[in-house]
């Protein structure tokens, strides 16, 4: 009874520790949010998109009244003659200061300012969309980190069998040679086949090693347990609606199509930049003189209204190469669309291969199973050789190998094929991290906040958040 006792407790003792390694084992949502929140190349970006931010406030702040003041010092000296003087030359010395407020808005210059801003946006709104695609290359990173630590743990794993197996035999080997069943042949290639497998061992070994440190570079720490996939991705049944999908949706698609859209509105400034303007001036003046009692003070308002004429055919040019990057975004475009297209056709036949290649590896596996245990019955009963068993073991590890491997490829080719179609991101995995939100500081930017405005104090509350001051 009391034995009994002592089983039962060292088996609920293995099933915890079991369930506690379980339930620690990292799964694949956990790799990719350890790289979302730990990626510098997303930082990068996230500063890349905030810069185009700006150019929207600086393109508002154009509109709007312009406020600036100079000041001076000046020393005149010289000489002077004069009849009153009974022409004497004399020095003459003055010592005076003065100041200027100049304050100047533009109301009318045919819709450049505007579409400045319009043109800003379009930049903005392209420079989110690389943001997601920058996005989803972190992610896959992350996939393809995860699998191929899973790739290189499960190879070693089955090195390791192999090992333990062929010393199994080698020491059947031997126990056959001292009774005289086989010759010193068979042990030497037994003994051959062991320190290929050790060496086959230790490549694997270091493989992994490798997986690792890529895998610490990708999220940010190194792997522990990682917990097989569960399933794949749910993906459109069929080629053609998958690439209608990535059409619309594709990040670097919808990149591209911005880039267009604001090639036109450069065309509309282009030909608004060859009309006139007109602009209201104000100056306030104060003139004093240092060594004197004179002093001036006055000022100035008024409109100013002016145009270009004639400047050797810089403005049509200023058109014409306008026109030129329109027609060269129109055709960046048609291939970004062709080659998402492609792309999506690439991932899915990687897939398919991949799938075939693993229903083809899992029969070569039942086959190479059944083989070898017939050979090492065989082989016990005297109809079989060493070789022929080591043989037999060594076309089942390439078989299991094979297996690893095509079970990792086509988990990488689902991936794949969700990042062709645009949809391998935070927001579509639904995974738990503080997503990046690009709209937070271009609504406080937008306007052009100054500093010590309420606005302009929040915004610098967002940029000591971030890390940047």
């Amino acid at each position: 009874m009391a034995k009994r006792t002592k089983l039962a407790a060292l088996a609920v003792a293995l099933g915890l520790a079991v369930s506690a390694s379980v339930a620690k084992a990292e799964t694949l949502a956990d790799a990719m949010i350890g790289a979302y929140n730990n990626s510098g190349l997303l930082e990068q970006n996230r500063a890349v998109l905030r810069a185009a931010d700006e150019d929207v406030a600086q393109a508002v702040a154009a509109l709007r009244p312009v406020i600036s003041w100079s000041a001076d010092a000046t020393r005149q000296f010289g000489t002077t003659r004069s009849a009153t003087t009974n022409n004497l030359i004399l020095p003459t010395v003055s010592n005076t200061a003065s100041a200027s407020l100049i304050a100047e808005l533009t109301i009318f210059d045919n819709g450049q300012g505007k579409l400045a801003i319009e043109t800003a946006k379009e930049a903005v709104l392209g420079t989110r969309q690389s943001l997601v695609g920058i996005e989803q290359q972190v992610l896959l990173a992350a996939v393809e980190a995860f699998l191929e630590v899973r790739r290189a743990i499960e190879n070693v794993a089955l090195r390791e069998n192999n090992v333990r197996l062929i010393t199994q035999e080698l020491r059947a080997a031997r126990e056959r040679f001292e009774v005289g069943e086989v010759t010193r042949t068979d042990t030497s290639l037994a003994e051959a086949r062991l320190a290929a497998a050790r060496s086959q061992l230790a490549a694997a070994q270091g493989a992994l090693t490798i997986a690792r440190e890529q895998y610490l570079a990708i999220v940010g720490r190194l792997p522990g347990a990682l917990e097989p996939l569960r399933s794949l991705p749910n993906l459109p049944g069929s080629v053609e609606s998958a690439k209608a999908i990535a059409v619309r949706e594709h990040p670097q698609v919808k990149s591209v199509q911005h880039q267009v859209a604001a090639a036109e509105l450069s065309i509309l400034r282009a030909e608004a930049a060859m009309k006139p303007t007109v602009r209201l001036a104000g100056r306030l003046n104060v003139t004093e003189g240092l060594n004197t009692d004179r002093f001036t003070r006055g000022g100035s308002v008024g409109v100013e209204a002016g145009g270009p004429i004639y400047q050797g055919g810089r403005l049509t040019s200023l058109v014409r190469q306008a026109m030129a990057n329109r027609d060269s975004s129109r055709g960046q475009l048609h291939q970004v669309i062709d080659q998402v297209s492609q792309n999506v056709g690439n991932a899915y036949a990687q897939l398919r291969i991949a799938q075939a290649s693993l229903e083809s590896t899992e029969r070569q596996v039942r086959a190479a199973t059944v083989a070898f245990r017939g050979v090492r019955e065989e082989a016990a009963l005297g109809a079989r050789t060493t070789l022929d068993v080591l043989n037999a073991e060594q076309e089942l590890l390439n078989a299991r190998s094979a297996r690893i491997s095509a079970q990792v490829d086509e988990s990488i080719a689902a991936y794949r094929v969700l990042s062709t179609l645009g949809r391998l991101t935070a927001t579509d995995l639904r995974l738990n991290v503080q997503q990046y939100d690009p709209i937070s500081y271009y609504n406080l930017v937008k306007d052009g906040p100054i500093q010590k405005s309420k606005q302009g104090q929040q915004l610098d509350r967002v940029l000591k958040s971030l890390g940047k001051n």
